[in-house]
């Protein structure tokens, strides 16, 4: 028998909260990383802003391993048959493939996974933006119930008699405790390694490789008034990573005209005004990260262009940028054409290869 599904805008909140009841933990202050700890070699690519890491959860080669360890387990799921990569994919920039992930139960969600980039970058996580640290993101998935459906304590558990794990623990943390603010701690950690930063793009600006004349055309018109792509997807301190944080956080790009009442910022920040504003995601690896938007209703980029063309749904709560609702932009085929060879440029396929990123078990 297949457990209840629950309502959406309530879930999360709820089942956080049990989680933490039921576990009657505080987060341990004293999980810094022990003297024997190896910095990781942390580069902040070219064109990019130094983040900001968090000052208990500094990255270590110890603690992105055990991270990496995590990610992959599929114990931190009730029945053991799915892990964080189930619904992040790295041959899919991270992302899932499917339109709505399946939980444990055979039950699906009603939102797209989110591509795992760039996210030491990020200051909201989901597409609402309900959290503002990885740490606090990773606590939900676990004991969601139409995801990976279990409790905190019951993961700890089962970390607890795998004979490899106690070291690991004891290597990134300085003692072999196995709790739920490590866990969380260690994943945020691997996945802040996540950086893709050797695109096209990325080469271009470093004088590394030249842009095509229809790439050149798409950039142009991606950064200029008529394609006006730039105001959202372009970066505030820099300009170059496109989604790492973005001018607007969170928008109505006009997918409708009729808005869900709750949906979007608005479940955040109680303010109707935020209705239907998603988070706005990166466009890195865009070409590999289908289907695309919240719900994942735009199955090709191709599609993703005609969307913004078309000039979206008027509504009450519609991005300003959104100029060219109700009339549409009418873009030529032709610039059409260069604004997707131009977000392919933001392809890294190196990204979706790499074997520090991959499953640490896998052949």
């Amino acid at each position: 028998m297949k457990r209840p599904r629950w309502t959406y805008p309530f879930r999360a909140a709820l089942w956080v909260a049990i989680g933490l009841w039921l576990h009657g933990c505080e987060p341990d202050s004293s999980d810094v990383p022990p003297p024997s700890a190896t910095p990781y070699p942390w580069q902040t690519p070219r064109g990019f802003v130094q983040p900001t890491f968090p000052p208990d959860n500094p990255l270590t080669v110890e603690g992105v391993m055990l991270g990496r360890r995590l990610f992959y387990d599929k114990r931190l799921s009730g029945d053991n048959t799915q892990s964080c990569a189930s619904c992040h994919l790295q041959d899919a920039g991270f992302s899932d493939p499917e339109r709505f992930s399946t939980g444990i139960d055979g039950v699906q969600g009603n939102r797209n996974a989110m591509a795992l980039v760039n996210l030491a970058w990020q200051d909201f996580l989901f597409w609402d933006g309900r959290e503002n640290s990885l740490e606090s993101q990773a606590i939900q998935p676990v004991i969601d119930p139409i995801e990976m459906h279990t409790t905190w304590p019951e993961v700890e558990a089962k970390l607890r008699a795998d004979p490899l794990y106690p070291a690991l623990f004891q290597k990134a943390f300085g003692s072999d405790q196995i709790s739920q603010d490590r866990i969380t701690k260690a994943l945020a950690q691997f996945e802040r390694s996540l950086v893709s930063a050797n695109s096209k793009f990325d080469r271009w600006f470093r004088g590394e490789e030249t842009f095509t004349e229809e790439e050149l055309k798409g950039y142009e018109l991606f950064n200029s008034e008529r394609g006006d792509c730039f105001h959202c997807h372009g970066d505030l301190n820099t300009g170059l990573t496109f989604g790492a944080f973005g001018n607007v956080q969170f928008s109505n790009n006009g997918l409708d005209s009729v808005l869900v009442p709750w949906s979007g910022y608005e479940r955040v920040t109680g303010n109707p005004a935020d209705r239907a504003k998603f988070k706005i995601p990166t466009l890195r690896n865009v070409e590999y990260t289908a289907p695309y938007m919240h719900d994942g209703r735009l199955a090709t980029l191709r599609q993703v262009i005609e969307h913004y063309n078309f000039g979206g749904h008027p509504s009450a709560t519609l991005d300003p940028n959104m100029k060219a609702a109700g009339t549409g932009r009418n873009w030529s085929v032709e610039e059409k054409d260069a604004l997707l060879a131009f977000m392919l440029t933001l392809s890294d396929p190196g990204f979706l290869t790499d074997s520090s990123f991959a499953d640490p078990e896998a052949p």
